[in-house]
């Protein structure tokens, strides 16, 4: 008795696209122009790659699976070197980090869902391959000022998303609020941004008015948290590539302060590397040699207290100034 193709692999995915997702090319294959769609809208595509493809990406979408949202919370399990990640009842992934391919099955309804594809899928999907095709995702925020990247490092709680968010509308360009994925270029280190929401804690209520008048924002919990797309807030633009040129690491206090002194570049890699996920020994070499190129860079320990607008201002004009 012949048994069931569960992974499909015999099912037709004719659309290809080529596209560099966070410094490293990946090639798509799917039978959905939906996800295709949702490839050009969060990475960078390419027509005719010249490298050698970095990981290989398969999304099939199986017309007899029903599934509607409101999506439940996606889970990820993995074991050695394969890693599961669920997002319904029909819809999953599974990656094999050391043949870099990855293959999933959805249904229609969330396939064609191209906003929880660039906000959720995609960048889950980075989260489990970075390492191994040589990117480091580090827990921090990031803006820019035109090509020049500055990180902002800290544990939950130290204010990244606000001030990422403040700094974006002091003029810098906002690229992320939480997780930041990094790669070598020429010796030098470069940022990307997906296009992710930001999550807010409810306190930001008072330092962002707008985001109540603003019918795009989702505010939960009884006013605890709140989700929004950065763009609505007035004077913030995004930006997708940028070169680190500076390093900030938070520490919230009470008290209305600004303290900015220069780090050592050996605290400063003791820093970035606390909160790193356990990954294979290449993919663990690849990003220690990214990581320590960062700490390389001028870097700052900021303690500060008050509103994140000033605290904003303050950093332009000590950091990023002319």
């Amino acid at each position: 008795m012949r048994s069931p193709d569960f992974l499909h692999k015999d099912a037709e995915t004719k659309l290809c696209g080529y596209f560099v997702a966070a410094g490293a090319l990946c090639r798509l294959l799917t039978n959905s122009e939906h996800v295709l769609q949702a490839a050009r809208e969060a990475f960078l595509p390419v027509e005719s790659p010249a490298d050698s493809i970095a990981f290989s990406v398969r999304f099939w979408v199986d017309d007899t699976t029903p599934s509607q949202p409101p999506w439940p919370k996606p889970y990820v399990r993995g074991s050695g070197h394969l890693v599961f990640a669920g997002f319904d009842e029909v819809s999953s992934v599974l990656t094999n980090l050391r043949t870099r391919q990855v293959i999933g099955r959805f249904s229609p309804a969330m396939a064609a869902d191209r906003s929880y594809h660039k906000t959720v899928i995609f960048p889950m999907l980075l989260t489990i391959v970075s390492a191994t095709v040589g990117i480091a995702e580090l827990h921090c925020a990031c803006i820019a000022k035109d090509e020049d990247a500055m990180l902002l490092v800290g544990q939950s709680g130290a204010g990244k998303s606000t001030l990422s968010l403040a700094l974006s509308q002091e003029g810098l360009g906002f690229i992320s609020d939480d997780r930041t994925f990094c790669s070598l270029e020429n010796g030098d280190v470069y940022v990307w941004g997906l296009p992710t929401r930001v999550k807010l804690r409810g306190e930001a209520l008072r330092w962002f008015r707008e985001i109540q008048r603003s019918p795009a924002s989702d505010i939960r919990n009884g006013g605890a948290e709140v989700w929004l797309e950065p763009q609505i807030l007035s004077g913030v633009r995004c930006t997708q590539r940028a070169r680190i040129r500076w390093v900030i690491f938070l520490e919230r206090i009470d008290t209305r302060e600004f303290c900015l002194s220069p780090l050592s570049s050996t605290e400063a890699l003791n820093r970035l590397t606390l909160e790193l996920m356990t990954e294979l020994p290449d993919a663990t070499a690849k990003r220690s040699d990214t990581i320590s190129r960062i700490a390389q860079r001028p870097c700052w320990l900021l303690r500060y207290g008050g509103p994140p607008q000033s605290i904003a201002s303050q950093i332009v004009r000590h950091v990023a100034g002319p």
